[in-house]
């Protein structure tokens, strides 16, 4: 297809295919050879990019508006020859504005420009757009879950993900447990749509602040879990992108382990 959809957690490697495909194109076309064993590129007469989010301050201009800015430029210029890398259009304002938007571009790449377009998104309800749209592809980062945490395999695979796993990423962040706690009482709420597509007053008065009854993070850690993910960690076999994520999840689990227990204020 001359759309590739791609889905993926944040930190999974999707900006950085991006850049990279980016990087081979340019590379490819000046003569030059490319980290492949194998390529067969087409010609490009453009080259349009809107990846990142910075605001311009010069000129009065938000984070939102800039993306919006580029991405016009992008669409009322492209043609069928050009090569088109967009990063998550759409994210810089309100969900379901953000998901028309990116809908909508979507939609005009594939019909009006007919680039050839790399366009990640952590939209998924946009997947379903290729029961309808004949050229569009979806793939993703391959991730895998592991005793309750995520590895990245930095893979991309056809097909589309299933989560986003932010809380499992702000977990590797190191965001405090009580915070975690509370986001997935908060998402399973939201995924079993108990309260409708997105009430947020009513899931205010229904569940109490600071209600920690996940039991994937109410349990304390203790120095036993520390041990038993040690125990089975082969340092032999682990990539340095793997042994970093085994040191983030390390240092969630201390940080768990040390954090004092939420107290209820009478």
């Amino acid at each position: 297809g001359q759309l590739w959809l791609l889905t993926g957690p944040n930190m999974a490697g999707k900006s950085t295919f991006l850049r990279q495909n980016a990087h081979i194109v340019i590379m490819a076309q000046a003569g030059l050879y490319v980290p492949a064993e194998t390529a067969v590129i087409g010609l490009v007469d453009r080259l349009f990019s809107r990846v990142g989010a910075a605001d311009d301050l010069a000129r009065g201009r938000s984070t939102f508006m800039v993306e919006m800015v580029e991405t016009a430029a992008i669409l009322n210029r492209a043609t069928n020859r050009s090569l088109v890398i967009l990063d998550e259009i759409g994210r810089g304002t309100a969900t379901y504005d953000g998901l028309a938007i990116a809908w909508s571009t979507l939609e005009y790449l594939h019909d009006a420009s007919a680039c050839r377009t790399l366009f990640a998104t952590h939209y998924h309800e946009l997947t379903h757009l290729q029961k309808t749209l004949d050229q569009l592809r979806c793939h993703a980062m391959q991730v895998r879950e592991w005793q309750g945490s995520i590895v990245f395999l930095h893979q991309v695979v056809a097909g589309s993900a299933d989560r986003s796993y932010g809380v499992h990423v702000a977990r590797l962040a190191g965001l405090p447990a009580a915070v975690l706690g509370r986001a997935e009482t908060i998402l399973g709420e939201l995924e079993t749509g108990q309260h409708g597509a997105v009430d947020a007053g009513m899931m205010a008065d229904n569940l109490p602040l600071f209600d920690y009854q996940s039991k994937a993070l109410a349990t304390p850690v203790t120095p036993d879990e520390i041990g038993s993910v040690l125990d089975e960690m082969q340092p032999d076999s682990l990539t340095p992108r793997e042994a970093l994520d085994m040191l983030y999840r390390l240092k969630a689990l201390r940080h768990d382990q040390t954090s004092p227990s939420p107290r209820s204020s009478d």
